[in-house]
């Protein structure tokens, strides 16, 4: 048996790497265990309970027996839901057969990619980026193209970046907005932009709105696919988890013209098949009940997000910008790279969020998880008292 080892995977696995979210996810979740008192703000999962709405209707479900196979794309009465949601929220006109319900926003993407991404074709991800997009590119066998952007431009790239990383072989570009890791919200004027620069050409664009509900301030949310021209190389990715917190219930959809969702479906049908059925009836529910739980949500977030920049900004070798939506504060802390913190010498971010778990018990995820180092996500989606907990334990931790 010990002949069976890594030799024997294939270069698909070997060229991917794990998840760093969930590779500290899991190293708190075994301090915790072990009785530590740990501040976890690593994780992008809103802290408050699913909605009793949403829940009652998947028990209703439950109780109905709904339980067997749905759809491969989803039960027909989701689909019409998103459908009316997209129109009446983001003006966007889709059939139900232009949409597909996955296990998640995560695998709705991955379904995507793998349909459009060849061997060796390009993808274009702006950095700093969501930990998953490189990782679902190298799954495909494509080249990732990485533009860069920092704290100076807002971690926002201009549409002259976004010229330059144009080849032959690019086919694929990927925008999140608002973003995780940094917050960073791109006005429509901005969107319009960069749009420009690919509106003649055969590139497809992966819009990730995930975090659209959570945007604060006058900026409002603007989908690229509202540009009657570009629409047909749209897919706008979305989902329930984060808006009315049901990251456990893994209910993600894409809308895209029906020739890109019917190849997504086919990929879907071979991988996992339908979403969950009592998920899918509590997304349902989710699309057609009270709203006003989204805003409530997004009221506590902005409250939280304020008390972070504000006490950040007071911490020596911090440095972060105002973000403008998500639940996530992406700092700057290259004032730190090259110090010796009480006997601990900090090289980079890793170092720094590995020092401040096992030595202070706060969570984090080092800033090249998303392909900027000398920075650090926090979520402020935790409570108020942890999020202070938290703050106190950093300005001791980076004391002299």
């Amino acid at each position: 048996m010990s002949d069976f080892n890594e030799k024997f995977l294939s270069a698909r696995v070997k060229n991917v790497q794990e998840s760093q979210t969930l590779k500290v996810v899991g190293k708190i979740s075994k301090m915790i265990k072990d009785g530590y008192d740990v501040v976890n703000l690593s994780v992008g999962e809103p802290d408050f309970p699913t909605p009793d709405f949403i829940c009652d209707s998947a028990i209703k479900a439950i109780n109905e027996n709904f339980t067997k196979y749905t759809p491969n794309n989803g039960i027909i009465e989701l689909r019409k839901a998103i459908s009316e949601k997209l129109l009446k929220e983001n003006n966007l006109s889709y059939t139900p057969e232009e949409i597909i319900v996955s296990t998640g926003g995560k695998q709705a993407i991955a379904n995507v990619i793998l349909t459009l991404c060849d061997k060796d074709d390009e993808v274009i991800i702006p950095s700093p980026y969501w930990v998953s997009y490189p990782e679902m590119v190298h799954l495909a066998d494509g080249k990732c193209v990485i533009i860069k952007s920092d704290i100076d431009t807002n971690f926002k790239i201009t549409p002259e970046q976004l010229k330059n990383a144009i080849s032959p072989k690019t086919k694929i570009f990927i925008l999140n907005s608002p973003s995780n890791p940094t917050g960073t919200v791109y006005s429509e004027k901005e969107i319009r932009a960069l749009m420009d620069v690919i509106i003649d050409k055969d590139i497809f664009v992966i819009s990730d709105e995930i975090y659209e509900h959570l945007i604060y301030g006058e900026i409002k949310h603007f989908s690229p696919a509202q540009i009657l021209e570009m629409k047909e190389k749209i897919i706008v990715c979305n989902g329930v988890s984060k808006a009315y917190s049901m990251t456990g219930w893994r209910i993600g959809y894409a809308a895209a013209p029906e020739w890109i969702i019917k190849a997504s479906g086919k990929i879907q049908s071979q991988m996992t098949s339908n979403a969950c059925s009592i998920s899918q009836k509590a997304a349902l529910s989710a699309f057609m009940g009270d709203q006003s739980v989204v805003q409530t949500m997004k009221n506590e977030f902005a409250k939280r997000r304020d008390f972070m920049f504000e006490e950040i900004n007071k911490i020596d070798g911090f440095k972060t910008n105002y973000p403008d939506g998500a639940f996530y504060i992406f700092p700057s802390i290259k004032g730190l790279i090259g110090k010796t913190l009480h006997g601990v010498k900090i090289n980079n971010s890793l170092d720094f969020a590995t020092y401040l778990l096992e030595k202070y018990h706060v969570g984090t995820v080092p800033g090249d998880a998303f392909g900027a180092d000398g920075y650090l996500r926090l979520s402020y989606a935790d409570s108020m008292e942890n999020l202070e907990k938290a703050i106190k334990r950093i300005r001791e931790a980076v004391k002299f």
